[in-house]
């Protein structure tokens, strides 16, 4: 099982039926088939780390994975969640023993860039100003 958990918040101007909006699309995108559980709602952490809300998806596989990366409703989706985003922080684990799992995980992330580079540089840009890392490299380092 992948686990795949997003914190985030929203940029100032976003009307409270955006945020609803917002919520309901990733509700979409959390029920495509390759995702097993999910759930979306108010992040409980420390206010001083400025997340608002947070999102769970868990992916059985990598091939599911991939399927959710591509999923129709996953990528209008994000078309219309990421621009109303002020930032967001990626927390990812596991319970495959595959020590190649994250570089694996990282391929598939990269082929979505590759294939739209606007949307991987919204989502770095939200990931960097949450002062989080969006991926990991091919060796396997955090991406810097």
């Amino acid at each position: 099982m992948i686990v795949l958990m997003q914190r985030f918040s929203f940029k100032p101007d976003v009307s409270e039926e955006e945020r609803e909006e917002v919520l309901a699309a990733m509700r979409r995108t959390a029920s495509v088939e390759s995702s097993v559980f999910s759930t979306v709602g108010p992040y409980l952490g420390d206010p001083a780390e400025g997340f608002t809300h947070a999102y769970l998806s868990a992916i059985p596989d990598l091939n599911a994975l991939d399927r959710y990366m591509n999923d129709p409703v996953h990528v209008s989706g994000d078309d219309f969640i990421l621009p109303r985003l002020a930032k967001q922080s990626a927390l990812r684990f596991t319970d495959d023993p595959d020590m190649e799992l994250a570089d694996k995980i990282y391929a598939i992330y990269r082929r979505r860039v590759d294939g739209d580079p606007e949307w991987g540089r919204r989502v770095e840009a939200l990931y960097a100003a949450g002062r989080t890392e969006p991926a990991r490299q091919e060796t396997g380092t955090p991406a810097s």
